[in-house]
């Protein structure tokens, strides 16, 4: 009864300090719970991608459909590695990097568009510059694209999912990276294929 009673404010002060310090909790606590459903989900993930990895490099297996393929997207600079999700809904984006559906197949001839959080898998992607690599795996092969460019744009402008005759990767997340609130802005980088392979599982 002591501890509750201390918890009665006395004046209109405390009684101000009391609402900041619940309404503090009440935001650790939900950002927690989002950074644990990240965690999870990613590892829900992971355990398919070894399934998949496991099917795809055995010999005489045939190849997933695409629609059931998972992608990777490893960016050594940045020490990001994250399974990418399908479709860029909140649900989704709360769980890792989305490909966009509208937009070509990571590897394929067009403009393959990836966005994701700015405070979460993409929060150090505007360090990336000119000439950076960044690898992805999808269905037993393994693309190289090399970063050409990166610009800010309005979340409006919808040219930067417009497809080309080429393979490229676009990576696509809110700007700036640490601004408080609905950030304004939009920031874009550029990279395009410069060389495939086929993965080669290790520690088997």
């Amino acid at each position: 009864m002591k501890f509750a009673r201390k918890l009665v404010p006395r004046s209109p002060r405390e009684a101000i300090s009391l609402l900041f310090l619940v309404l503090g909790l009440a935001l650790v606590g939900y950002v927690a719970g989002q950074y644990w459903g990240m965690y999870h989900g990613q590892r829900e993930l992971e355990a398919q991608w070894e399934k998949q990895v496991a099917m795809v490099t055995a010999p005489g297996l045939p190849r997933l459909p695409a629609g059931e393929m998972l992608t990777r997207v490893s960016i050594p600079k940045i020490n990001l590695d994250a399974i990418v999700v399908e479709g860029a809904t909140r649900k989704q984006l709360a769980i890792g990097p989305a490909h966009i559906t509208d937009t070509a197949l990571p590897g394929a001839t067009g403009n393959a568009v990836i966005t994701g959080h700015r405070d979460t898998f993409f929060r150090h992607i505007y360090e990336l510059q000119k000439g950076d690599v960044i690898f992805v795996r999808r269905n037993g092969e393994v693309f190289k694209y090399e970063v050409t460019g990166k610009k800010i744009v309005k979340p409006e402008d919808l040219t930067v999912l417009k497809q080309t005759s080429d393979a490229q990767l676009t990576l696509i997340t809110c700007y700036p990276t640490y601004y408080i609130g609905p950030a304004p802005e939009r920031l874009v980088v550029f990279s395009k294929l410069v060389d495939r392979g086929v993965e080669i599982r290790t520690g088997l």
